[in-house]
C-alpha cells in the first residue's frame, strides 16, 4: 500500500475514539450483542447492508435506499434489470430500443457512469466503455436473490464511479432442502422465456444453479412519427444465462464460496444516423463473464466478522453494422470492445459491545486491490471515408477504508466512512461519508441528514485512447470529483388496524460536480481530446409514499423532480426529466390472485432532437411519456403459479432516446412451479 494511503488510514485509526461515528442500528444476522430479535411469526425488518457495509433496517439508514427481493420480482413480473429498477425513486432509465439494447441509469440526476454496479460486492462497470459505465441492458434476472439501491454519494465507502449512488446485485444462495424452481412462458411478439434453478442445502454444502433463456421478436424501435418508420422491421434479442453459488461451511461461522455467472446477449437495432435510418443489419452481442472465490468467517465468538475474495471479470461487445446500399449515411461497423477487471478485497467488521449510551456499534475497515484493462478496435466507415479507434491499456488502484457505526440512547444513529485510493494513472482520491438518522418513536418519525463526498476515475479511453480523426487521450486528466448531501424524513402512520397503513418519506438532495472530464477540438478541429473543464450543479426533491389500507392492497407512490444543470454552459443535462413519477398497485382478492398494475410517468426532458424526416436537429425538449403495465399471477396451488404479463399496454409510443421509441404493447403467459426433490 503507498505510504499516503497507510498513513492516512491510521491516522483515521488514532481519531475514531474521539468521534461520535458508525454502530449498527439493529442488525441482523452476524450481531452478538444487540439487535432487534423478531418474533417469528412477524414480518422480516428490512435490512440493508450495501448503504452501510453493515446489516441495518432501512429506517435507520442516512440515505435513500430501494430494496427489491426476488419475491416482488416475480410478483411484479420484472424478467430484466432495467425492468426492476424502472419504478425506483430517483432513477431514470433509458434504454437504446428494446430488451438488449444499451441501457443508462441516472441517479438523482447524475451522469450513468456515476452509478457504480456491484454484483455479489464486487464492482462491475465496465473498463471498455468509452466513459467507464455499466450497461444495465444485458442483465436478466433468474438468478438474483435482491437488489439494492443506495441513492447519494457513496465513494467513501466503494470509490470510483460512486458519486450518485450504488446499486448491488446479489445472487440467490441455496438453503434448506433441494428444490427445483422452473419457469416456462410464452408470448407476443414471437416471445418465449424458459428458467430452471435447484438450490438448497446438503450438510456443509450449499448451492444454487440456474440456467435461463428469454428470446422475442422484438419491433421496430425506430420512432412511428418519423418517415423510415417500418413496422416489418422488427429488431430481435435473445439471451442465455448460466450461474453458479456454491459454498461450504468447514465450521459454524466460516463458509468458502465461488460464484459463476455467464450470460450472452444478442439484439439488432436501428442506426440513429444523420438521417436515422432503419437499419436491419445493426446487431449487438455482448458476452459477460464473472467468477468470485471468498471466505467469510466470524471470529472471537462472533466480535469480528472477516471477508477475503478475490474476483475476475470479463465483458465482450461486439457491434457490426453490414453496409447497406439504401443507407443515407453509407455506415458500415465493425467494433470490439474488451474490458478486464481483477478484484481483490479484504473487509472486517468489529462488532462492538455496548458500552454507555452506545449500542449496536461497529467498526469497519479493509482493503481493495483493483486492476482494469481495456482493449477496443473500432473499424467504421460513414460516407466512405473510414474511422478507427483504438486503446489497449490498463491502470490499477489500491485503495483502503475505514468506518464506524453506533447507535447512541436507542434513538440516533450515526455512520461514517473514510476511503483512499491510489491510481497508477492521476494519483490519490481521498473520500468520506457521513450521516445520521434520529428516531422519534412518540411521532413515529425518522430524520435523516448525509454528506459525501465522491470522484470518478478517468476511464481507459480517455487517458489513452486514439482515433483516425485527431483524437488523442489525455494521460494528465484528473479525476471527477463532487461533494452532494441530502436531508428527509420519514413518517410512519398506523391506523385502520393496520401497523404499516402508510409510509411517508421526502428527501431534498443537492450535488456539485466539478472537474467533468469533456472533449474538446482545437480551433481547426484537426485535433482532440479530453480536459477537466466541466461542471454541473443538481438538486432536487424525492418523495415516496407506501400505503397499505388494507391486507389485501397497497400502493406505492413515487415522485422525483430533478434540476440538472451544466454550469459551464447554463444548459439542462440530456435525458434528466424535471419530474418523474410511478404508482405500484398490488392488489390480492382471494389469497390464490394476485394483481399488480404498474403507472410510471416521465416528463419533458432535453435531449438531442430529430424531425419526422429523420434528421438530425439542435437540443430541446422531447415530449414525455405514460407507460402502464400489469401483471396477474394466480396459484393453482402451494408449488404452482399461472402468470401474465402485460408491457406497454396502451401502446405508447414515448421516446426515451429521440428518434428511439420503447417496445409496443406485448404480453406474455407462463407457468412457475417449485419442486421439492
Amino acid at each position: 500500500m503507498p505510504f499516503s494511503v497507510s498513513f492516512r488510514l491510521c491516522l483515521l485509526a488514532s481519531l475514531l475514539p474521539f468521534v461520535a461515528l458508525p454502530g449498527l442500528a439493529h442488525a441482523e444476522d452476524n450481531i452478538p450483542t444487540g439487535g432487534v430479535q423478531a418474533d417469528s411469526d412477524a414480518a422480516v425488518p428490512e435490512v440493508t447492508v450495501t448503504a452501510t457495509r453493515v446489516s441495518t433496517l432501512l429506517p435507520d439508514v442516512p440515505a435513500g435506499v430501494t430494496v427489491i427481493t426476488a419475491a416482488e420480482m416475480e410478483t411484479r413480473g420484472y424478467t430484466t434489470l432495467t425492468q426492476a429498477l424502472s419504478a425506483v425513486p430517483g432513477l431514470g432509465v433509458v434504454q437504446t430500443g428494446g430488451p438488449g439494447g444499451q441501457a443508462s441509469v441516472f441517479i438523482r440526476g447524475t451522469n450513468s457512469e456515476d452509478v457504480l454496479v456491484l454484483l455479489d460486492g464486487v464492482p462491475v462497470n465496465d473498463p471498455s466503455g468509452p466513459n467507464g459505465a455499466f450497461n444495465f441492458g444485458n442483465y436478466t434476472l433468474s438468478d438474483i436473490e435482491r437488489i439494492e439501491v443506495v441513492r447519494g454519494p457513496m465513494s467513501g465507502l466503494y470509490g470510483s464511479n460512486a458519486i450518485g449512488g450504488v446499486i448491488n446485485i446479489i445472487t440467490l444462495r441455496g438453503s434448506g432442502k433441494p428444490t427445483l424452481s422452473v419457469t416456462a412462458a410464452g408470448g407476443y411478439p414471437a416471445q418465449g422465456q424458459g428458467s430452471a434453478t435447484i438450490s438448497g442445502s446438503s450438510g456443509k454444502f450449499d448451492y444454487a444453479l440456474s440456467g435461463a433463456i428469454d428470446q422475442q421478436a422484438g419491433f421496430d424501435y425506430t420512432a412511428q412519427r418519423l418517415s423510415v418508420y417500418n413496422p416489418a422491421n422488427q429488431d430481435p434479442y435473445r439471451s442465455k444465462l448460466g450461474s453458479l453459488n456454491l459454498g461450504y461451511t468447514p465450521i459454524d461461522g466460516t463458509r468458502v464460496s465461488l460464484v459463476v455467472r455467464a450470460q450472452q446477449t444478442d439484439n439488432a437495432f436501428p442506426d440513429l444516423g444523420d438521417p436515422v435510418f432503419d437499419d436491419p443489419n445493426s446487431v449487438d452481442t455482448n458476452e459477460n463473464y464473472f467468477y468470485k472465490l471468498g471466505v467469510v468467517s466470524n471470529l472471537f465468538s462472533g466480535l469480528l466478522t472477516t471477508e477475503l475474495f478475490a474476483a475476475h471479470m470479463e465483458n465482450n461487445l461486439h457491434y457490426s453494422n453490414l453496409l447497406d446500399t439504401a443507407d443515407p449515411n453509407q455506415a458500415f461497423n465493425d467494433d470490439h470492445y474488451y474490458g478486464y477487471r481483477d478484484d481483490v478485497q479484504w473487509n472486517n467488521t468489529v462488532h462492538v459491545p455496548d458500552a454507555g449510551p452506545t449500542q449496536f456499534s461497529s467498526v469497519l475497515f479493509g482493503m481493495e486491490y483493483l486492476n482494469d484493462r481495456a482493449k477496443e478496435n473500432v473499424n467504421d466507415s460513414y460516407f466512405g471515408s473510414p474511422y478507427i479507434a483504438t486503446v489497449d491499456h490498463s491502470q490499477h488502484d489500491v485503495a483502503g477504508h475505514l468506518g464506524a457505526q453506533t447507535t447512541v440512547l436507542d434513538q440516533l444513529t450515526l455512520t461514517g466512512a473514510l476511503r483512499d485510493d491510489s491510481y497508477s494513472s492521476f494519483g490519490n482520491a481521498f473520500t468520506g461519508r457521513f450521516g445520521g438518522v434520529l428516531a422519534v418513536p412518540a411521532a413515529d418519525l425518522h430524520l435523516k441528514a448525509s454528506y459525501g463526498t465522491g470522484f470518478l476515475a478517468p476511464s481507459l479511453f480517455d487517458l489513452y485512447g486514439v482515433d483516425s480523426y485527431g483524437y488523442q487521450g489525455n494521460p494528465n486528466l484528473k479525476p471527477e470529483r463532487s461533494q452532494g448531501y441530502d436531508a428527509g424524513a420519514q413518517f410512519d402512520i398506523p391506523a385502520f388496524g393496520q401497523e404499516d397503513f402508510a409510509s411517508l418519506s421526502a428527501t431534498y438532495f443537492h450535488n456539485n460536480i466539478h472537474d467533468l472530464i469533456q472533449f474538446t477540438e482545437n480551433a481547426d478541429f484537426t485535433q482532440s481530446t479530453e480536459e477537466n473543464i466541466d461542471q454541473a450543479k443538481i438538486s432536487g426533491v424525492e418523495t415516496e409514499a407506501v400505503l397499505t389500507p388494507a391486507n389485501w392492497l397497497s400502493a406505492d407512490l413515487t415522485y422525483t423532480y430533478t434540476y440538472a444543470r451544466d454550469v459551464t454552459s447554463e444548459t439542462p443535462l440530456l435525458r434528466r426529466p424535471e419530474n418523474a413519477g410511478g404508482a405500484t398497485i398490488t392488489l390480492t382478492p382471494t389469497p390464490r390472485i394476485t394483481i399488480v398494475p404498474q403507472v410510471q410517468y416521465i416528463g419533458q426532458f432535453s435531449d438531442f432532437l430529430y424531425d419526422n424526416n429523420g434528421f438530425a436537429l439542435s437540443n430541446g425538449l422531447s415530449n414525455p411519456g405514460t407507460l402502464v403495465n400489469l401483471t396477474v399471477n394466480y396459484a393453482l396451488a402451494a408449488r404452482y403459479k399461472l402468470f401474465a404479463n402485460a408491457y406497454n399496454l396502451l401502446d405508447s409510443s414515448f421516446e426515451p432516446i429521440n428518434g428511439l421509441q420503447i417496445p409496443g404493447a406485448s404480453f406474455i403467459i407462463g407457468i412457475r412451479a417449485d419442486i421439492g426433490l
